[in-house]
């Protein structure tokens, strides 16, 4: 596939190189570029008669642009969705270290859990986004890992229903990571930032020209730090290369690849016994000193395109990621309620190794044309993707805690978290044995077509198809015995379209209206030992969106339903339709979901160097049918870690004359909502005994979710420019809000205490 892609751009590419254009001929809406969330800049590639294009700094009259993550050129005010895009001057004004800082900016999206310190997971609409969602470049990136935000451009929020462009995708939406890209103006920054806990990290960015169809883009950061919990640690090198190739005036490639190396230690947080998290000291760490995990993950990707005049555009794009995350540890804590005495825990063991090699290929092609006076824009194209992934599981042979009477080969030691000692457990490293791997191999294909069609300028509608087909296996080796299992292929195809209504009635307002739906594979299998269908999930959206002040000021209104009437449900009955069933592997596509929601989006830039964004999300997604079958959920529950309530608000100003020019003041806030986490709930089916015939059984109900209060978290800045030098100042958590994010009902992790941290840089 990746062959046929390659030949047809290339072959495309070698005919219309011959032809000849000028800039005369490109229109004014391919020299622009995506809008930045408060400024912009136009940093112009093409050249003229062997010159460079000056750097044009837009200050004022705002447009809203096409992004990356639409895919398909068009503006976000013809597009019936809701985008949102966080760029490089809110990163930089917010001194954003994690993903997790950047988000807070998008409404409704939310961080779910951080499980193990390891990585982070991101909600949005009531959907996980970190499996499945999460793009670099417009590639589907493994979430395994925690990504590196100093070599990020922005990151894109494409709201809703995304399948028809991204395949398999959950229904809460996109994220997309665009990295730094190569300039042809000279250009860049050093920085040292500083924090709290010993935080180091000196940074780099350059850029410029080579000659003139040439240009490049290094950037790179070294990160060593301690945390606010005891013996935790993180060091991450990074490095970010680019390249930027005019071939001709109407074909360029893009080179870019990345490296990221990080170490960090396994924290999976605190207890909990039952519902109630244990009040104990925010700093305590109950892992092993020994601790440790590794992550290495690095990326290459090409991204040619070709115009073939103003109205058609060609693109390919290539991209190959390689994963690699060991850890070794203390396990998680959890079953704490089992013990008779309060705070007591056999700390079990973990080591793991998880590889992931992933091949990605996309080639479309943008084009405009009339059918009389109808104005077309259509985008088609198709995917490929290939991954494999390898999963290691390790056994120990520790002979140090008893249980029931013999020895637990996994468990090393026995503590009581309530007056837990670091300096007096165990410390020695035990060693594992490599007792299986099971390397999952998926292959993903993907067709599509969308139109957006212009009646009007005021009257637009959007339709769309796309063809899905998707391939997993797993292969199992097991040491102990010797054996080599192969899996049944689960085979899932689906067709996925989307319809959308944009009325326009003058050039600041966009009301539009859309249909989406989206497939999730499942696990498990029918009653007659079949694979399951996928689950089909129906999205409907309305919304509006508005500019005032020339674009100033932007806004966005949107609602939204999201409907599962097929949501997977442990099966009622056997194959015979008459024996109940207590298998929780037997399911049957008779379950539902149903998630409402609104939005508001403020983006506003009212005054010369005064930046606010604001946004607030409702989300209410519950269980609306079950099955009532053993292991079934509960009807009317709400879906956990989907808090109903989120708000984000940022403002920042950058006095921008007179005897205070150059200081910057700022303030953020971030609110998420109760909220439940843990498992939900589910139905058990106990047999009765003795026996009888027909089986009777008693149905109760584990109680499985933890409930959460809401938080909000309030941090400050203030800065100043002197000609190439800034500071910027930043105290988070300025009132020390104490609050968990909870990975099922494990990595119970607190969010950090109050914190400072400063950046001072020297721009080139």
């Amino acid at each position: 596939m990746k062959y046929i892609l390659l030949s047809s751009f290339m072959l495309c590419t070698l005919v219309n190189n011959a032809q000849e254009t000028n800039l005369s001929n490109i229109s004014t809406e391919d020299k622009k570029v995506a809008v930045e969330s408060f400024e912009f800049e136009i940093d112009t590639t093409k050249h003229k008669k062997g010159g460079l294009l000056n750097e044009v700094i837009v200050k004022a009259h705002k447009q809203r642009q096409p992004v990356t993550a639409i895919r398909s050129g068009l503006k976000p005010m013809d597009n019936p969705q809701t985008v949102q895009v966080i760029g490089a001057q809110i990163i930089e004004q917010q001194q954003a270290i994690r993903l997790s800082d950047v988000i807070k900016n998008a409404n409704g999206v939310y961080v779910g859990s951080a499980r193990g310190g390891a990585q982070e997971s991101f909600w949005s609409r009531g959907y996980d986004m970190t499996a499945n969602n999460m793009f670099k470049n417009g590639f589907r990136f493994n979430g395994g890992s925690i990504p590196e935000v100093s070599g990020l451009e922005k990151v894109e929020f494409l709201k809703g229903g995304a399948a028809l462009l991204y395949g398999n995708v959950a229904p809460g939406g996109i994220l997309n990571m665009v990295t730094k890209a190569p300039k042809f103006n000279d250009g860049g920054e050093f920085s040292i930032q500083m924090g709290s806990y010993n935080y180091y990290k000196p940074a780099f960015d350059v850029y410029g020209p080579l000659n003139q169809s040439i240009a490049y883009r290094f950037n790179g950061s070294y990160e060593k730090s301690e945390s606010f919990r005891d013996f935790v640690t993180n060091d991450r090198i990074y490095f970010n290369p680019s390249f930027l190739f005019l071939l001709s005036e109407k074909t360029q490639i893009t080179l870019q690849g990345d490296y990221l190396s990080a170490d960090w230690t396994p924290d999976f947080g605190t207890g909990i016994i039952g519902k109630e998290i244990l009040d104990l000291p925010r700093n305590q760490f109950f892992g092993a000193k020994w601790s440790n995990g590794n992550t290495k993950s690095s990326s290459a990707s090409v991204q040619l395109q070709h115009d073939f005049n103003s109205n058609w555009k060609l693109n390919f794009n290539s991209s190959f990621q390689n994963y690699n995350r060991t850890q070794k540890s203390t396990a998680q804590i959890s079953g704490l309620e089992t013990y008779a005495v309060p705070g007591t825990w056999n700390r079990g063991l973990v080591q793991n190794k998880n590889l992931e090699k992933i091949f990605g290929d996309q080639l479309s092609l943008q084009g405009t044309f009339f059918t009389g006076k109808v104005k077309h824009q259509i985008f088609t194209g198709v995917d490929y993707e290939y991954s494999i992934a390898d999963n290691y599981t390790y056994a120990f042979n520790e002979k140090a805690v008893m249980v029931n009477g013999k020895y637990d080969p996994n468990l090393y030691d026995t503590i009581n978290l309530f007056n837990f000692n670091p300096n007096n457990q165990r410390n020695d490293i035990p060693n594992a044995t490599n007792t299986q791997i099971a390397v999952t191999e998926t292959s993903r294909f993907g067709g599509y077509a969308q139109d957006l069609i212009s009646f009007t300028d005021k009257i637009k509608v959007l339709a769309g198809i796309r063809w899905s087909w998707q391939e997993a296996q797993v292969t199992t080796t097991d040491f102990t015995k010797n054996t080599i299992t192969k899996g049944a292929k689960n085979l899932n195809k689906a067709f996925s379209p989307k319809a959308g209504l944009v009325y326009q009635p003058n050039k600041t307002t966009s009301v539009f209206g859309s249909y989406s739906n989206s497939f999730t594979p499942n696990t498990g299998t029918t009653v007659d030992l079949k694979p399951l269908d996928p689950s089909i999930i129906d999205q409907y959206e309305v919304g509006i969106k508005k500019d005032f002040m020339k674009g100033l000021i932007t806004t966005n209104i949107t609602a939204y339903i999201i409907k599962n009437n097929n949501l997977a449900q442990t099966a009622a009955f056997g194959s015979d339709g008459v024996t109940p069933n207590v298998n929780s592997n037997l399911k049957e596509l008779v379950g539902g979901t149903r998630g409402k929601g609104i939005e508001i989006d403020i983006n506003a830039n009212p005054v010369k160097g005064l930046n606010i964004l604001a946004g607030y999300s409702f989300n209410e997604t519950k269980i609306t049918k079950t099955s009532g079958t053993n292991g079934s959920l509960i009807e009317g529950d709400l879906l956990t870690r989907t808090p109903k309530h989120t708000a984000n608000f940022s403002v920042f100003y950058k006095i921008p004359e007179g005897f205070f020019k150059g200081i910057t003041l700022g303030g953020m806030a971030s609110y998420v909502g109760d909220r439940v986490g843990g498992w939900n709930d589910r139905y058990v089916w106990t047999e009765n005994k003795p026996t009888t015939n027909p089986k009777t059984y008693t149905i109760t109900i584990e109680d499985r979710d933890i409930p959460l209060k809401g938080y909000t978290t309030i941090d400050v800045s203030v800065g100043y420019d002197w000609k190439k030098l800034s500071l910027l100042c930043k105290v988070s958590n300025i009132t020390n809000e104490l609050n968990y994010t909870v990975h099922e009902n494990y990595s119970v992790n607190p969010i950090a205490p109050t914190q400072v941290m400063a950046i001072l840089k020297y721009k080139l």
